[in-house]
């Protein structure tokens, strides 16, 4: 088994209980709402911001169908070769396209249910993957490298207030914004560097 298909089953095992992802999979419509309360938010400059998700494949089936049948731009985080069910179970990177019918369909589909996070940021997929996957394997007792799900929503949220400013800076590289569901249903978590990079602005954000 290569590294990146360890990891791969970890996430798997972490999100799901160890119950795998079956095939077969049901897609949920979702919440038919969930795309006009954030579209203001995540685009505040209309199609001019450049947005991407980051899915966790092992929080829930749909999150791999529903990447896979959409024509949005995306790549997975683990590098190497995995097989399809490991693949499944990864997280992935998505390009979310303004006012378009798949991106939509995902964010309904995904918001409240912890499926990944939002980005900001004007960097390119292979750039993005590159340092995103930096933060994928943290140090743990032992020198045992632990998984470390930062995209998962309920993770940044509690994690970002207690990075140190080099943390901080290390974690954001060219990404402008960082979006998750809040704590309560309804709200949005966004956080951002301030202009001389030395401080974490956060904002809560009821959607309404």
């Amino acid at each position: 088994m290569t590294p990146a298909e360890k990891l791969a089953r970890t996430a798997a095992h972490a999100a799901t209980g160890g119950a795998g992802i079956p095939s077969g999979a049901k897609i949920s419509p979702g919440r038919a709402e969930a795309y006009d309360k954030l579209c203001a938010r995540l685009w505040p400059r209309g199609a001019r911001s450049s947005i991407w998700a980051v899915l966790d494949g092992a929080r829930d089936e749909q999150v791999w169908w529903t990447i896979k049948g959409s024509s949005l731009e995306h790549g997975c985080l683990y590098a190497g070769a995995l097989s399809s069910q490991l693949e499944r179970a990864a997280p992935h990177l998505v390009q979310l396209e303004f006012d378009e019918r798949n991106t939509r369909q995902l964010v309904n589909r995904g918001w409240g249910r912890s499926w990944g996070i939002f980005l900001q940021t004007n960097a390119t997929l292979k750039a993005l993957q590159r340092h995103l996957r930096h933060f994928l394997l943290v140090g743990g007792p032992g020198g045992k490298q632990l998984l470390f799900r930062y995209y998962d929503p309920r993770v940044m949220r509690a994690f970002l207030p207690t990075c140190t400013v080099s943390q901080l800076n290390e974690l954001f590289g060219p990404i402008e914004r960082i979006m998750t569901e809040g704590a309560k249903a309804g709200q949005m978590m966004e956080f951002r560097l301030d202009e001389g990079k030395e401080k974490l602005v956060s904002s809560c954000i009821e959607l309404g």
